[in-house]
Parts: C-alpha cells; structure tokens; sequence
C-alpha cells in the first residue's frame, strides 16, 4: 500500500491548540541544552573553518568553492539510504554517535596545525566526513523530535532550537574573530569538536522511550522505502512545493555563499574581529525571527510568512555586493544585510520545518527529511562548484547578485504553489487542495 502525507489540519502551523509549555517538559529541556551547546561551538567552527581557508592557506576563489561543496557532498551520495536507515533505527543512538566522530574529526585540524601539516587537502577531508556525520545526525534530529514532543509543540520546540542557534550565532560570532586573531583560525576548531561532547552527553540522559521504528529489512526492501519518500514527496502539493523550492533556493544562494568571506577578507579588508561582530548582529535577528516565527504564522498565516522571508532574504543578500572597503558604509551594508536577512529567513525555516514535521506520518518522515534534503544538497552542492568558478572568471559581485535574484525566484515559486496561494486568499490546504475557511 503507498504511504501519503495527510494532514489533520487543527494541528498545522497556524491552528495549533494550547499545548503544555516545553519548559515543563524536562527531556526536551535535555536536548535543548546540549544541541545549544553544540551550536555554540558550531558557529565558531564554521567562521573558524573559513577563515583557517582563506588567512593560514590563502584558498582561491575555486578552491572556497570546493571547501563548501565537500560540506554537502555527504548529502547528495548518502541522503537517501541514511533516510532509510533512520526509518527502520532508533534515532537517539545515531545522534550520539554522530556527535562522538564529530568531536573526534574536528580535533584533527589543531592537531594537523601544531605540527605544520595542515593543508586544503586536509580541510577538504574534515568538511566532508564532518558533513557525513552532520547528515546522520540532522536526519535522525528531526524525525526524533516528533516522538519526544506532541505534534502541537513542534513549531515551538523549533523555534526554541532555532532561537538557541540565534543565541549562539551571537555569542560565537562575536568571540570567533577574536579567537582567530588570539589563538588562529585551527585552535578556534577545538572548541566546536568539544562542544559536540557536550551534546552527546545531554542526549544520552534523556529518559522518554523512543518507540521501535516497524521498518523492513533487506536490499530490495530498502530500495522500496527509499522510492516511498520520493512517492510521498511528488504525491502531496505542499512538499512537492517545497522540493521544487528547495532545489532552485539550494542553487542560486550556494553561489552566494561560495563567494562571501572572500568578498569581506580579500576585497573588502575586513579584519577577523570586525567581521565577528558584524556576524553577530546577524544572531540577534536570526533570534528575533525565531522569537517571531510562531506569530508570524499565526498572523500571516504558514505560507504567506514563507513567502515573505525567503523574498525579504533575498533582498538582503543584494547588499554585501554593493559594498566598497571597508569603511562606514560597508559596515552599515554588511550589517543591515544580517539584521534583515537572518531574520527573515530563520523565520521561512522554522515554518518549512514545522510543516514537513506535521503533515508527514511519522512512519515515513525520515525518508521525507532526507528526499528534501537530497534535492536542496544536490543543488548547493552544484551551485558551490558554479559559484567557485564563476568568482574566478566572472567576478565576486556579478555572481553575488545573480544569486541573490535566485532567492527572490525561489520565493515567487512558492507564491504560486498551494502553500502560497492559501496563505494569500485565507484558506487551507487540505490533501494538497485549497478548502475554504
């Protein structure tokens, strides 16, 4: 029998019930400590990572390209069957597995740094089995969550994670620019490897049982689950809406980002430190939004906010290409680009989160995880290598902006499809069908 996503609509974002606070609820508590942890240290690796590329080896614009592109490598060869495989598993061991090899992987670049070895080669390999490890983790996070917390929590209990992220987008960006100055860019890596022990731990002490998953065994089966997600997918407007979103929103900013830090280091001379804190006004609106994203919904309804983020993301992108120096006015370009866009978009992704999360049967969530995941991956992963090698031959600011316009694309798809057009007459979907209110 094919497994489709229904959707019991008083439980949708925008019509949740009151629901028990999260703060009462001391596993989730658990899980919201450590992930916060693990993102603070996240978010010092990450610029960290970056800037070990672009100041100790001085990367080229291709070789940045293929730093990012080794980060979603993971994605395009693996997301499918690691969907499959959470499917049929028991999620919590994943998660703490992924976070140990994580530790343990990051560690390498100090090390390799101390006795002078480290190398691109060196990074390519920690970005792309660290990413490995990120994509076990990320899928079993979000299909294990629906089973910790009630179905009407999840959009808070996202947002709740996705503000801790905020929280540590500030305070790690913040300290990351002084930490490189410091201690260099390699020694900056360590604290995000210890911070995955922190996870690990807060995770393992979780109480709540986590139900046996009912998967089948044997190749064929598997190939069998896997093409059920792709099915479930293609067979409910709403997330057909979102892979088509998540194809065209993956490629266009993955030009973008290939580009960023050597727009702010190598053309615009920004240092380390000035680049943290410019950084970290990005964290306080990414905080806002996810403080904001459940009365955004509420108010605009869930696909109107979509909309409205990922086109206000957009926008903000154009500013960083229009920027010259590194004087007042590329500050001021640089930091309304964070306190608009992060914002914006953190608000488009917990709502896109939250709606996977509920209109997908639990049964088959991880494969749906993994299927939008493969598709978004699959076009960072090409739109990276694009945007290395059009940086090289066409230029930072050309490319910058073509990827900006790709955003504001990706938001008028999503206007048209059945999440978008709901949210803008006043209706709900209904089996991937508008019904009137």
């Amino acid at each position: 029998m094919r497994e489709q996503a229904q959707i019991d609509n008083s439980r949708a974002p925008g019509f949740q019930a009151a629901s028990p606070s999260l703060y009462r609820h001391a596993d989730f508590m658990k899980l919201w400590a450590g992930e916060t942890i693990s993102l603070f240290g996240t978010r010092i690796g990450s610029v960290a990572m970056s800037f070990a590329a672009v100041i100790s080896l001085r990367a080229t614009p291709l070789q940045m390209g293929l730093l990012s592109a080794a980060g979603y490598l993971p994605s395009v060869g693996f997301s499918l069957v690691t969907g499959a495989w959470v499917d049929r598993l028991r999620r919590r061991p994943i998660m703490i597995l992924a976070d140990l090899g994580r530790t343990a992987v990051l560690a390498t670049v100090p090390l390799a740094a101390i006795y002078g070895v480290l190398t691109m080669r060196h990074l390519y390999a920690v970005m792309l089995l660290a990413a490995l490890l990120d994509l076990f983790f990320d899928i079993s996070y979000r299909t294990y969550l629906p089973t910790l917390v009630d179905r009407e929590q999840l959009l808070d209990a996202n947002g709740k994670l996705t503000a801790s992220s905020s929280l540590a987008e500030v305070a790690g960006f913040s300290i990351c620019g002084w930490l490189v100055q410091w201690i260099t860019a390699p020694f900056a890596i360590l604290i995000d490897a210890v911070s995955f022990l922190a996870s690990a731990l807060a995770i393992a002490i979780i109480s709540t049982p986590e139900p046996i998953p009912s998967g089948h065994r044997g190749e064929r089966a598997l190939v069998r689950e896997i093409a059920a997600g792709a099915k479930t997918i293609w067979s409910d407007g709403r997330l057909r809406a979102l892979g088509l979103v998540a194809l065209v929103g993956g490629f266009f900013p993955s030009l973008w980002n290939a580009l960023y830090m050597l727009l702010v280091v190598d053309a615009l001379g920004f240092k380390p430190a000035a680049l943290g804190m410019i950084f970290a006004a990005g964290g306080a609106s990414a905080l806002l939004g996810a403080l904001a994203a459940q009365r955004t919904s509420q108010w605009l309804g869930t696909g109107r906010a979509m909309v409205l983020g990922l086109a206000a993301g957009g926008f903000a992108m154009v500013l960083p290409p229009l920027a010259r120096g590194a004087g007042a006015s590329s500050v001021a370009l640089l930091v309304a680009h964070q306190l608009l866009g992060d914002g914006a978009l953190t608000i488009y992704f917990i709502n896109s989160v939250t709606l996977v999360q509920t209109i997908t049967p639990h049964t088959i969530l991880g494969r749906v995880n993994a299927s939008l995941r493969f598709l978004n991956h699959s076009s960072i992963l090409i739109g990276l290598v694009v945007g290395g090698v059009a940086g090289q031959f066409v230029g930072l600011r050309p490319t910058m902006l073509v990827g900006a316009a790709g955003v504001w694309l990706a938001a008028a798809l999503l206007a048209a499809s059945p999440i978008g057009n709901a949210a803008a007459v006043g209706v709900r979907i209904e089996n991937g069908e508008v019904a009137q209110q």
